[in-house]
């Protein structure tokens, strides 16, 4: 086995909470849909040798030609059909991740704004650990809330991280660990929360405020606006 790294993009979902017709991952931000922005970030990154796009099957020709070859992602190889849950799309793209691969990456589509830093960090310690995953340490005072809205007690914030992505994994882990969970019907928000019920170490690495979920339509301006500042930022501030 080489040091060969394949990124998988689950770009499945409905988007519901987004509401509209169009799935949030191709809603426009900077004229461009979001799932975009996600992989050209994959695209640049040397550490990234393929991506394999999961996405809904009504939508794999548009996929391949409106976002795959018009925008020249050419390491994008395979776009394949997604599941109906985003665990599902992930364990239907690991079927075609080839077995030379060291590294999987699991990028959402629809956090933008992820670094070629970000995925070196989390690349080079999932080769050293097994697994890991970008996060942030959370820095908001943490409420247990009960019944009636009341609040129960203060949690303690300090090991308390807020699990984002990319996330990084040794491929033949990952394949066993999500055929077991497919098998035992156990099913996650990430892959992360896979690896710890199978007893597999995951260590973090600090991530970024500005590597946001678009999930609401808040989001698209909180979106537009950091496209913004990194634009403004690029040309020297002109």
């Amino acid at each position: 086995m080489g040091n060969r790294v394949v990124a998988i993009v689950p770009a499945a979902g409905k988007g519901l909470r987004m509401g509209g017709a169009v799935p949030k991952q191709f809603l426009a931000l900077g004229g461009e849909p979001i799932v975009v922005h996600s992989l050209r970030a994959l695209q640049s990154a040397a550490c990234i040798h393929e991506i394999i796009l999961a996405v809904p099957q009504a939508d794999l020709d548009y996929c391949l030609n409106d976002l795959v070859v018009r925008y020249g992602f050419s390491k994008t190889t395979k776009v394949v059909p997604g599941g109906k849950e985003r665990q599902d799309s992930v364990r239907h793209a690991l079927e075609h991740v080839s077995d030379d691969t060291e590294i999987v990456v699991v990028h959402d589509a629809v956090r933008p704004f992820l670094t070629v830093n970000m995925l070196d960090e989390v690349v080079a310690a999932a080769r050293e650990v097994g697994g890991a995953i970008v996060a942030l340490p959370m820095r908001d005072t943490v409420k247990e809330v009960g019944v009636e809205h009341r609040v129960i007690r203060t949690v303690d914030r300090q090991p308390l991280w807020l699990a984002q992505t990319p996330q990084a994994f040794r491929l033949s882990w990952l394949q066993e660990i999500h055929r077991k969970a497919h098998a035992e019907k156990v099913h996650a928000t990430d892959d992360a929360f896979l690896f710890e019920w199978a007893g597999h170490p995951v260590v973090v690495v600090e991530g970024s405020g500005e590597n946001i979920k678009v999930t609401r339509p808040e989001d698209m301006i909180i979106g537009e606006a950091i496209l913004g500042a990194r634009k403004n930022a690029q040309s020297g501030g002109r």
